[in-house]
C-alpha cells in the first residue's frame, strides 16, 4: 500500500511538473504587439493571422493612435512590441527607455505630409507666417513640422503648432478651426478631401530631418525570443517583397487591400493609393550601415541622435545620449538577408 501511495504521490508530483512546464511554455509564447494605422504590406499578417502561424506564438495585436502612446504601454510594461515612428523613439530612448529596433519599416517618404485647408491661404511656405497647424505629438509628424518651421527661419511665436491626435486634427481641419495638419493615413486621405500636400516627410528629410518608421522590441524580450524577432521579420519581408516585386496583388480590388481595409478602415481603394506613397527597404539595405547595420555609424543610431538633439533645441526633452547605437539590432534582418 504505501509504494502504491509513493506511487500516486510521485505520479502527482510529475504531472504538476508537466502542468507547471506546460504553463510557463504557454507564458513564455505570449507576446503584445502594438500596432498603428500606417498602410503597410506587413498589415496583411495580422489581418489574416500568418503572425501567430509563422511564429507559433499566441499574439494579441493592439491598435495606438501614436508611437507615443505605444511607448507609454512598453514603458509600463503592457506591451513587448510595437511599430513606432523615429520621433517618439528617439524622445523615449533619451528618456532611458530599453527597447531595441529590429526592422525598418518605412522611410521617409510621401506617406506623411503636411496638409493645407483650401481656403486657408497658404499656397507655399512663405505663407505659413501666422497660421495655424497641427501634428500629433511627439510623432515624427510633429518632429519634421517643427523642423520645416525652423528651415523656413520661424519659430512657433510665428506658427501656431497644435500637438494633439489625429482624430482631433481631422474634426479642427473640417471645422476650419487650424490651416493645415502634417499627418499619416487615414488621416492624410481624409485632409485631401478638402486640402492640398504642400510638402512631403521626403521633401522635410531632403531638407534635413530625416525620420522612419520601425519596429521595436523591448531590450528584454529581443535577448530572450531571437527566434520570435527572426520568425516575425520573415512575414514583414514576405509582405514587402511582394508589394514591390508583384504590384498586381495590391491593386484596390485585390485580397490584400481588403483586409487592410477591414483591419485599418477606409476602403480598398485608400489603401491601394495609400501603399504607393511608401519607401521601404530589402533586407540589404536594412542590415547595411545605412540602417542597422554598423552599431554606432548606423544609420538608425545617427538619426535618432539628430532627432534627440532637436527635440531638446526645442525642448521637449532634457537630455541626449552620447550615443544610440545600443538601441538597434540587426541581428533578425541579418539572419534573413538573402
Amino acid at each position: 500500500m504505501q509504494f502504491v501511495k509513493k506511487l500516486f504521490a510521485a505520479a502527482a508530483i510529475g504531472a504538476l511538473a508537466v502542468a507547471a512546464a506546460t504553463s510557463a511554455f504557454a507564458v513564455d509564447k505570449k507576446v503584445v504587439i502594438g500596432y498603428q494605422t500606417d498602410a503597410l504590406p506587413s498589415s496583411v499578417g495580422i489581418a489574416n493571422g500568418d503572425y501567430a502561424k509563422t511564429t507559433g506564438y499566441q499574439i494579441d495585436f493592439r491598435r495606438f493612435n501614436s508611437g507615443a502612446d505605444i511607448f507609454a504601454a512598453i514603458a509600463s510594461g503592457d506591451v513587448q512590441i510595437g511599430y513606432v515612428g523615429s520621433s517618439p523613439y528617439a524622445a523615449a530612448t533619451s528618456r532611458g527607455l530599453d527597447v531595441k529596433a529590429f526592422y525598418v519599416a518605412s522611410i521617409s517618404g510621401t506617406d506623411e505630409a503636411l496638409v493645407v485647408r483650401n481656403g486657408s491661404g497658404i499656397n507655399s511656405l512663405a505663407d505659413l507666417k501666422g497660421k495655424k497647424l497641427a501634428a500629433a505629438p511627439v510623432s515624427t509628424d510633429h518632429y519634421q513640422l517643427l523642423a520645416l518651421i525652423k528651415s523656413q527661419g520661424l519659430t512657433e511665436k510665428d506658427v501656431q503648432v497644435f500637438a494633439i491626435p489625429q482624430p482631433e486634427i481631422v474634426a479642427a481641419f473640417n471645422r476650419g478651426d487650424i490651416d493645415g495638419g502634417f499627418v499619416w493615413d487615414p488621416a492624410l486621405t481624409e485632409l485631401k478631401k478638402n486640402g492640398k500636400v504642400l510638402v512631403t516627410s521626403k521633401d522635410v528629410a531632403d531638407k534635413g530631418a530625416p525620420t522612419f518608421s520601425a519596429w521595436v522590441a523591448t531590450g528584454a524580450f529581443a535577448k530572450e525570443h531571437p527566434e520570435f524577432l527572426k520568425s516575425f521579420s520573415s512575414v514583414v519581408d514576405k509582405y514587402t517583397s511582394s508589394f514591390t516585386s508583384n504590384k498586381a496583388a495590391w491593386t484596390a480590388d485585390s485580397e490584400n487591400t481588403k483586409l487592410l481595409a477591414k483591419l485599418l478602415g477606409g476602403t480598398s481603394a485608400d489603401q491601394a493609393a495609400a501603399l504607393q506613397n511608401l519607401s521601404l527597404l530589402s533586407l540589404n539595405t536594412q542590415a547595411s550601415d545605412a540602417w542597422l547595420g554598423g552599431g554606432e555609424k548606423s544609420g538608425v543610431a545617427k538619426i535618432l541622435k539628430e532627432t534627440s538633439v532637436f527635440l531638446k533645441e526645442q525642448k521637449k526633452i532634457s537630455d541626449v545620449l552620447p550615443s544610440y547605437a545600443a538601441f538597434v539590432t540587426p541581428a533578425a534582418v541579418v539572419a534573413l538577408k538573402k
